[in-house]
């Protein structure tokens, strides 16, 4: 790597959100992470994630949270996802975190939200999507959505874990440290392993 290059310099990277609110803290810390590493980056949020007010923060304090570590504000409608694609906006695109209703329709082929507008409209150009998964029925109801998503090409998963097996056994979460490793493979075409630990 030439030197005052970092792994990520000149990349650009959407980073698209959906309501799993729980895991945004996190997801905040690898976007600093990234834009720390050279990434170029641009905040993209479902419906919910935007406009929903929870225990873990308001949807004003979220927006305005990715809007200053990403610097650009954030693309919250369908309008503003389709072009994504046909303009080659982006290098690589994470769904972080990506809920189990946000799977569905992935795999399902449903184009309703900002997000799922934004994941078709930058696969239609054959890049790479990264999922960074966090849903309560990973292992029930959730599973054949991330199998077929696991079989579909342009597709990655950051690995994931159990995060409560005791009380929510069927529950899996991305584990976000290796977030920043989990893109530069999708970069390079590869899925990183283990999927699941």
């Amino acid at each position: 790597m030439p030197e005052n290059k970092t792994p990520f310099s000149g990349v650009k990277i959407g980073i698209a959100m959906c309501g799993s609110f729980c895991t945004f803290a996190k997801v905040f810390e690898q976007m600093i992470k990234l834009k720390s590493m050279g990434a170029e980056l641009l905040p993209i949020m479902s419906y919910h994630a935007s406009t929903l007010d929870t225990r873990f923060g308001t949807a004003e304090e979220n927006i305005m949270t990715a809007e200053n570590i990403c610097g650009r504000g954030v693309i919250n409608t369908i309008p503003l996802a389709e072009p994504i694609g046909p303009k080659k906006m982006l290098d690589l695109l994470i769904v972080a975190p990506c809920t189990g209703n946000t799977l569905a329709k992935l795999a399902g082929g449903i184009t309703d939200t900002p997000v799922t507008m934004a994941v078709k409209s930058h696969l239609r150009g054959g890049r790479p999507v990264l999922i960074a998964a966090a849903t309560n029925d990973a292992l029930s109801g959730s599973a054949k959505n991330i199998g077929t998503l696991l079989n579909t090409k342009n597709i990655y998963f950051c690995p994931l874990k159990q995060d409560d097996y005791v009380n929510k056994p069927a529950s899996m979460v991305a584990d976000f440290k290796l977030l920043c490793d989990a893109a530069n493979a999708a970069l390079e075409g590869r899925q990183l392993q283990p999927v699941m630990m």
